[in-house]
Parts: structure tokens; C-alpha cells; sequence
């Protein structure tokens, strides 16, 4: 039987994610946008099929990325084959150059639930950063919890380009303790009734506190550090967003 690993996204996976978030929200690719410069070297870990990526590289930035999933890889290289991309799990990732902009979009830092395991990336991406570089990420908020349900039941349905039917069903636990909102899923590919293919996935997301993410980047080595609520750049001042966005620099 196939390990399932936590919040990998698989084939199927992949391709709902595809067919729902071809292209990043304007907003949230703006955001980004506004901290990349010409001639500067960008890393996108967590890079995913390249909504956020190709978009950079169509602008002429030098951007790089990174990501776990072969799947994903493999979409992005089929839209941009020219991308400068590395498949690699982030938590073993290390690279010769140094980055002036580093950033991770759409809350996925969040997707590290063991704190420790957390730290690590982040100093280990701080340690990649040149002299007077950013690092720019983005995590859910325990706004963001999702109601608990005890049966799955189907959250998304898409067709496919080939006519086919892709679902997705889940179900919620939101542990108090830990702060993790535990979403076990399940997507499943049919042909009119006939199921051709299912595919688990292990999801789960730390949701955050207000003062939590900052406390960890001081004690990581950050000086400098803004919280934002949202993409125009408000600043956070409670746990009532559904995200957080942080600017840090050394």
C-alpha cells in the first residue's frame, strides 16, 4: 500500500488544484510583486505548478523555486519548461547562492505542523538570505478553523478537460492543544458513477495566534518585522484574519 505523507499533493490532488488555481488572485500576486526588484535573485520555495512563479519569470525577475511534488513540477515545467526549478524536500533544501527575496505564498507555512520542524525551515531560509534581503511568507490563522465533522462529506467537484468527474471529500478535527486543524481527504476521479481513481491525502495546517509567528522569527534572528492582515499591507493587530502576512529582514 502507498505511504501517505503529510500535505503532499498527488496526481489528482494536482489536478483540481490546477483546474481551481490556475492563476494566482491578482492581490496576492501584487503583494508579492512589490518586494521583487531587477537583477535580484528570488527564491519561491513551496512553489508548487508556478502561479505565482511563471508570473514572476514573464515579468523578467531571476526567480528560482523549489517543491516537493513531482506532480506539481511536472505541471509548472509544462507551462514554462525554461523554469529554474528543483525538486526538493525544504526541510533538507540548501543551495550555494544567496537569495535577496525569498517568499512563500498562500499560507503554506502553515502546512509544517511540528513547530520544531518549522523553525528549521525558516532559519534555514534565513541563512539564505543576502545582506539587506527579505523574507516574505504568509500562514493561516485560527480565524481560518474549520467546523468539525465526524463523516466525509464532499467539499469540491470540477470537471475535468477530458469530461470527467474529480471530487474532493473531507472531514475536520481541530485539535486545541496543538492548534492543528487536521483535514483528512480523499479525491476521487469518476466516469459518469464508474470510480476510476481515489487518492488520500494527509492534510493538516497550524493555525496561528497573534504575537505566535513573531515571537518565532526573533528567536530565530530576524530584527526587523512587520505583520500585515492583508495584501494591501494593513497591519495586523489581533487573530481575527484569517491570515497573516510577515515582511522580515535581518
Amino acid at each position: 500500500m502507498k505511504e501517505t505523507r503529510q500535505n503532499y499533493y498527488g496526481s489528482l490532488c494536482t489536478e483540481m488544484y490546477e483546474l481551481l488555481h490556475e492563476t494566482a488572485p491578482q492581490d496576492e500576486l501584487d503583494f508579492y510583486l512589490s518586494y521583487a526588484k531587477k537583477g535580484k535573485r528570488i527564491l519561491e520555495p513551496l512553489c508548487g505548478s508556478g502561479r505565482f512563479l511563471i508570473p514572476f519569470m514573464e515579468r523578467g525577475f531571476d526567480i528560482s523555486g523549489v517543491d516537493l511534488s513531482a506532480e506539481m513540477l511536472e505541471k509548472l515545467k509544462q507551462k514554462a519548461p525554461q523554469a529554474q526549478v528543483m525538486q526538493a524536500d525544504i526541510t533538507e533544501y540548501s543551495s550555494e547562492a544567496m537569495f535577496d527575496y525569498i517568499f512563500i505564498s498562500s499560507g503554506s507555512v502553515s502546512l509544517f505542523t511540528d513547530i520544531s520542524v518549522c523553525k528549521q525551515i525558516l532559519r534555514s531560509l534565513k541563512e539564505l538570505l543576502a545582506p539587506q534581503g527579505k523574507l516574505v511568507f504568509a500562514v493561516d490563522t485560527i480565524a481560518d478553523r474549520c467546523p468539525d465533522g465526524d463523516d466525509y462529506k464532499t467539499a469540491v467537484a470540477v470537471k475535468t478537460k477530458e469530461g470527467l468527474d474529480l471530487v474532493l471529500k473531507s472531514k475536520n478535527h481541530y485539535d486545541e492543544q496543538s492548534q492543528t486543524q487536521f483535514s483528512p481527504s480523499v479525491y476521487e476521479l469518476y466516469s459518469g458513477g464508474r470510480l476510476l481513481q481515489s487518492e488520500p491525502m494527509d492534510f493538516q495546517t497550524h493555525l496561528y495566534r497573534f504575537g505566535e509567528m513573531e515571537q518565532i522569527l526573533r528567536e530565530i534572528g530576524f530584527a526587523a518585522i512587520s505583520v500585515y492582515s492583508s495584501f494591501d499591507k494593513k497591519a495586523a493587530q489581533d487573530d481575527q484574519c484569517e491570515m497573516f502576512l510577515y515582511e522580515c529582514s535581518l
